[in-house]
């Protein structure tokens, strides 16, 4: 879990990020450290031990990736984080080095197992909605308003994306983005500046903010000047 589609991402988480970014290039096959996918990352367990007990119910995020237990990149540690997609996110067909739980716990969320990003594969999970995929597999996901997506295996979680990762601060951004930081677009979504931006493969999208403050993301083809 892109912010965004990476923040994922970690995916999210992302996610984050995610998901769905800490801003690099995709690593070696084992991938790169999903905390450094994610533009915003927090406990929200209080900092306990992994013995003490925890509720942490559902709330609105302030940051792309919370942990809720455990420690997401220690090797054979369990862990369990929420990652939070903003509208309009794509998730680039990516893979993990570990077996993946996935529980929505809030929005809608659209999920698929194979090689390429195609909508058509996509499958709708709702709140409760479950997916798993097996370590090795190939996956993507699209989020069409919002989500917050509940995830939970063994670490080292890590992220590899299989169309390599791009960013606004990358030194050859603009060889990738039409757009930069900082430019007013305007979109099916609506009108906002662009905060930041993530390619990966033939896909690029934009994170924006709202003039009401609030995020979404928007394709590179369905934005465009004012």
């Amino acid at each position: 879990m892109t912010r965004g589609a990476v923040r994922t991402s970690i995916f999210l988480a992302a996610v984050a990020a995610a998901a769905g970014c800490a801003r690099k290039s995709a690593g070696p096959p084992d991938g790169s450290p999903m905390m450094a996918a994610a533009s915003g990352v927090s406990r929200a367990d209080g900092g306990k031990g992994p013995r003490d007990d925890r509720i942490v119910p559902i709330h609105a995020m302030a940051d792309d990736v919370e942990i809720l237990y455990g420690n997401p990149e220690a090797e054979g540690e369990p862990f369990v984080m929420r990652v939070r997609e903003l509208p309009g996110a794509i998730v680039p067909p990516h893979s993990h080095p570990v077996d993946e739980n996935i529980t929505v716990v809030q929005g809608t969320w659209y999920f698929a197992v194979g090689p390429e990003f195609d909508r058509g594969a996509l499958r709708k999970l709702e709140a409760g909605g479950y997916a798993f995929a097996p370590k090795g597999s190939t996956m993507f996901g699209f989020s069409p308003d919002g989500a917050i997506v509940q995830i939970h295996g063994v670490g080292p979680f890590r992220i590899h994306w299989h169309g390599g990762l791009r960013t606004l601060n990358d030194a050859d951004a603009r060889t990738t983005f039409r757009f930069a930081r900082g430019e007013r677009i305007v979109s099916p979504r609506g009108e906002g500046t662009i905060v930041e931006g993530y390619g990966s493969g033939r896909i690029i999208q934009y994170e924006v903010e709202g003039s009401g403050g609030g995020r979404f993301m928007v394709s590179e083809e369905d934005a465009r000047r004012p």
